[in-house]
């Protein structure tokens, strides 16, 4: 896409990736997140997928396991050097980011279907575990280097072993011996050079053989190193010298190995670094509640209950309400035009719409509602707020007719134009001449426009262009407070006299001004504003209702689903009760027939009386049998009346078709010029002056004209 720097500027997108660069773990990412422009549809369509990938991993409970990480860049610069040797920190580091890359990948084919495109590179890198093994065998898991990395070393590190211990035992029998004397001072030992040394009183120090290291300030006190420990001093010293040239030779080593797998470790770091600033924008989209809509490769934007990502933060923060925009542009409507009065939301409409559409074009979820769609421009190119620049010298008309000047030369119709207070800056007459002018131009370039405006004329001539749209920002006539709601298909009044006289101004100046006003213009916007607040009723009234109606339904639903289940448990107990009590009476023969034989009665009889019962009970199964038959041939029934109802229903579809039909012909016979109509559910009746072939017509309402479709009309 291409933007200007000043339009960015205009839709505060420094301050929304100001916003996602504390996120990053890295200060590298989060500088390269304020850089972020937006991409082409290709490259925007994978990082958008990514990220919704990273934040569903957020929802489900699989999370991925990416920590915070030390950049190895530097180390990648100079493990290339000859002889170079890298310190301890930067093999740890080394092996962190290699350990991070073997957990991505065991992880990702765990939950291959949630993670399709985070997969994709992360199993593309060439895993070398010998970085890791290299590194283990010379170093602890506290940093430090193995004393069996070498066999040099662990005999110097044995004999440092032995010649500190050997310190040790001689100065404390020194020590122990001197004790009994007066040589020592109260103090009886020091520390020198981190050596331990005797406290000696500087009277006495002849007298203890040994070498001196050091006097007191008041030179009371002589620092000796006792003489038996002084050839077991310098012999640890020769060892810790010889341990640290083996140290950087092991070191010199392990960096010219590890320095084999440059082309690895860069792979490896560049991934994490994508992984990173992906990281920091699910993270975000977690914040603002962002999603991935629809991303259309035709020219359509729905955007339904979209907000603007700066305003909900600060909104959130402050806990004030916000109101979300719902519109659409498509190449059938491809100019909105939004009137209203100040304050009502127009502005932010428009920053709404174009911080929106940078982001997705920049790999950023938006705040919208999933059934949103959008697709992607080529140009974005906005005119929003005061442009005045004292330094050119240049009033805010001028500059704006100067940015004007550069849309007009570069407007296309992959253009999204986002101008605020369209045509103002100049004699009104003159400058709405001049706007509406611009807006023919954007129009015959098929640009995609969403433009602000006071302006009775750009109102008039979007009625009248096919693919244009009037929009109004909502505005309680009672109260005079704005409702921040977008209604489109509607103009909107600028309630300029209604304002002025809520904000106290003296009704007499309002009267007078009133007069100076054409008398068409202020009826006009007296009947916009009839109008306006008609079709909130309406479309009030209307939502309420569907609200009932769907509660109503679902009731009704639940109640048969109810029922339908208290039947089924009365005919599950009735039939328990029918079998229950058909076993206790077969159990109750059986006992008679056990008491009859105990008593003395013949086996043969009791068999006999026994095989009749048993005859019983093979009718009574073959009875059962025919019952569920029946049973069943009554559900068949069931279900035939049921398909028989909805044969009924297409049938009803059918009907209403006819009478659809029948309307139609019936408005053809009675639309013509003349006839008087009005709007179902408005009062305002007008009449029809002129009959397009389109079905557009035009009804003139007295004190202005509008077009709309026939189908939209009924006689009076």
């Amino acid at each position: 896409m291409h933007i200007q720097t000043e339009d960015l500027n205009e839709l505060e997108f420094p301050e929304l990736l100001a916003e996602i660069s504390p996120f990053a773990f890295s200060k590298k990412i989060a500088e390269k997140i304020a850089g972020i422009r937006p991409f082409n549809i290709e490259e925007a369509e994978i990082s958008l997928k990514k990220v919704a990938e990273y934040l569903s991993s957020f929802e489900s409970g699989n999370a991925i396991p990416f920590n915070e990480y030390e950049d190895i860049e530097e180390e990648l610069k100079l493990m290339l050097i000859e002889n170079y040797r890298l310190d301890n920190t930067s093999f740890l580091k080394i092996k962190s980011l290699t350990e991070q890359i073997a957990r991505l990948q065991k992880f990702y084919p765990a939950y291959e279907d949630l993670f399709l495109y985070l997969k994709n590179d992360v199993k593309d890198l060439e895993f070398r575990k010998e970085i890791v093994d290299k590194i283990d065998k010379v170093f602890n898991r506290f940093g430090e280097v193995k004393s069996d990395s070498s066999p040099i070393l662990k005999a110097l590190r044995t004999d440092i072993s032995h010649a500190r211990k050997a310190i040790q035992e001689n100065f404390n029998r020194t020590l122990t011996a001197l004790t009994s004397t007066d040589y020592l001072d109260d103090i009886r030992e020091s520390i020198m050079d981190d050596q331990r040394v005797l406290a000696v009183k500087s009277a006495y120090k002849k007298r203890v053989p040994g070498r001196v290291l050091g006097v007191s300030k008041t030179g009371s006190i002589t620092y000796i190193q006792p003489e038996s420990v002084v050839k077991h001093q310098f012999k640890l010293r020769e060892d810790i010298e010889e341990e640290k040239k083996e140290v950087d030779k092991i070191l010199r080593k392990l960096t010219f190995e590890i320095s084999e797998f440059q082309p690895q470790l860069y792979s490896y770091q560049k991934y994490i670094f994508d992984l990173d600033l992906t990281r920091a924008k699910a993270k975000f989209a977690e914040k603002i509640g962002g999603i991935l809509p629809k991303i259309n490769r035709h020219r359509t934007m729905r955007l339904v209950n979209a907000f603007h990502p700066l305003l909900l933060i600060r909104n959130q923060v402050e806990k004030k309400k916000i109101f979300p925009q719902t519109l659409t542009l498509t190449e059938q409507n491809r100019i909105l035009c939004i009137s209203g009065p100040n304050a009502g939301g127009k502005s932010i409409t428009l920053k709404t719409v174009g911080l929106l559409q940078l982001m997705i074009q920049s790999g950023i979820l938006v705040p919208v509602h999933p059934k949103s769609e959008m697709f992607f421009f080529e140009k974005l190119m906005t005119d929003i707020g005061d442009n005045q620049s004292i330094e050119n010298h240049l009033s805010t008309y001028s500059s704006r007719l100067k940015k004007m000047a550069k849309i007009i030369k570069e407007a296309n119709s992959k253009t999204l134009l986002l101008i605020d207070e369209f045509g103002t800056g100049s004699d009104p007459e003159l400058g709405g001449s001049l706007a509406e002018s611009f807006l023919e131009f954007f129009y015959d370039k098929k640009s995609f426009s969403i433009i602000t405006t006071h302006y009775t004329n750009i109102k008039l001539v979007i009625e009248q262009l096919p693919h244009a749209t009037n929009a109004a920002m909502l505005f309680d006539e009672n109260s005079l407070e704005p409702l921040y709601k977008l209604e489109v298909g509607q103009a909107g009044s600028s309630f300029t006299f209604e304002v002025a006289e809520k904000n106290k101004i003296p009704k007499f100046i309002i009267e007078s001004a009133k007069k100076k006003v054409e008398h068409d213009i202020v009826n006009l916007d007296k009947t916009i504003v009839k109008l306006q607040q008609e079709k909130f009723e309406v479309e009030k009234i209307k939502t309420d209702l569907a609200e009932k109606r769907d509660s109503t339904q679902n009731k009704k639903e639940n109640l048969e689903k109810l029922n339908d289940q208290l039947q089924q448990k009365l005919f599950n107990f009735q039939k328990l009760y029918e079998d229950e009590h058909r076993k206790l009476q077969f159990g109750n023969k059986i006992e008679a027939f056990i008491d009859s034989y105990v008593k003395g009665k013949s086996r043969k009889l009791v068999v006999a009386d026994f095989v009749k019962i048993l005859e019983q009970e093979k009718f009574r199964k073959l009875g059962a049998d025919k019952d569920e038959t029946k049973r069943m041939q009554v559900v068949k029934r069931k279900i035939t009346q049921q398909l028989k109802k909805v044969d009924v229903q297409e049938k009803i579809e059918e009907t209403n078709e006819r009478l659809e039909d029948k309307r139609q012909k019936e408005r053809a016979i009675w639309m013509k010029v003349g006839q008087r109509v009005r709007i179902p559910g408005s009062t305002s009746v007008g009449t029809i002056e002129k009959i397009e072939k389109n079905g557009k017509v035009s009804v003139n309402y007295g004190t202005f004209k509008t077009q709309i479709s026939g189908d939209e009309l009924e006689r009076i």
